[in-house]
């Protein structure tokens, strides 16, 4: 999915090659490279201007290594400023220890919050903690059915009172029948609408109001690029979000949501949806990301590992196969 972002970025890089270090002349054409190359991934403005005058500071004064070309070391650069912005690291769900843990999923309709639903849930199942998933969307057609059948497939149960019930009496019943029978975690699927409105975020903000949840997640579709923004800052300012969840991170994205969310938010994104089966949900590692944007794949995971006197095999072919500008890393 960066495929378009790291080739634009592989401009920035070029405009420094053969320079012989980094100064505040011959930086400016590469800092515009790399700020064409975020507004086309449509990353959030506001984050491109705040992202562009980071890197400029930091690219000014840092310290010339022995042996690593100014190219090389800007990218070093990026890469630092991509992970500080996305979080530095990854921000596991909450466990409240000897209780019940109460998460809350919201999000637009559209965005696969139901399905994400689930997938959190079998998630939560791999690392041996027990589920109960609490259906509160009555207004879309079959969305209950969904959550019952997705939650069969994972054999998590659904806790569901007909779409004729008030959705946050549902919600409440469903916490307290968690609580009663000692499961470990209870995931509530709330209602979305194809936009922003004031029904939806009142019936929300009461729900929340009633279950007092320890997460609040935001199901964010990563296709939607820069509006992503804009419905995370809505959400956090009227509900408050705990963290995000990108999904459909396998699509045809421009990764502008990945650089947006958090930055807007202040809240970690935790998880992204990587295609639609229902184990397709992985942990957000900022790092891991930005090494995909870079166009770097997993040489970062290599080159972090204490490095001995003699070279690997495997890391010489690693070498020989990656792009030369993630040798910039080996030197960190």
């Amino acid at each position: 999915m960066f495929d378009a972002l790291s080739d634009r970025l592989e401009a920035a890089w070029k405009k420094l090659r053969g320079q012989d270090k980094i100064s505040q002349s011959n930086i400016q054409d590469a800092l515009r490279e790399v700020r064409r190359a975020l507004l086309e991934a449509d990353v959030n403005l506001q984050v491109v201007k705040d992202f562009i005058a980071e890197v400029e500071t930091k690219a000014q004064g840092s310290e010339v290594i022995a042996g690593v070309r100014p190219d090389q070391q800007f990218i070093k650069i990026v890469y630092d400023e991509l992970v500080q912005v996305m979080g530095e690291e990854n921000v596991p769900l909450a466990e409240v220890k000897d209780k019940t843990t109460v998460v809350l999923m919201a999000g637009l309709q559209g965005t696969g919050k139901t399905t994400a639903t689930a997938k959190l849930a079998l998630h939560l199942r791999k690392l041996d903690r027990s589920c109960l998933l609490v259906a509160t969307d009555v207004y879309r057609p079959a969305a209950i059915d969904q959550l019952i059948t997705l939650g069969k497939q994972i054999n998590v149960p659904v806790f569901e009172m007909g779409s004729d019930a008030d959705p946050v009496e549902i919600a409440r019943q469903g916490v307290e029948r968690a609580k009663a029978e000692g499961i470990n975690t209870v995931i509530v699927d709330t209602a979305g609408r194809l936009q922003i409105d004031q029904d939806m975020m009142a019936e929300l903000a009461r729900i929340k109001s009633t279950i007092e949840p320890d997460e609040t997640l935001l199901v964010v579709d990563a296709m939607t690029g820069q509006e992503a923004a804009n419905l995370t800052r809505t959400f956090h300012q009227q509900i408050g979000i705990t963290g995000a969840i990108l999904t459909k991170m396998d699509g045809d994205s421009r990764g502008g949501a990945a650089l947006s969310v958090r930055q807007i938010s202040g809240a970690p994104i935790k998880f992204v949806g990587v295609g639609e089966k229902v184990e397709a949900l992985q942990p957000f590692y900022p790092d891991r990301m930005a090494s995909r944007i870079l166009g770097m794949g997993d040489v970062l995971t290599l080159v972090k590992k204490p490095r001995k006197k003699s070279t690997s095999p495997t890391l010489r072919k690693c070498r020989r196969k990656c792009c030369q500008r993630s040798l910039i890393l080996q030197t960190s």
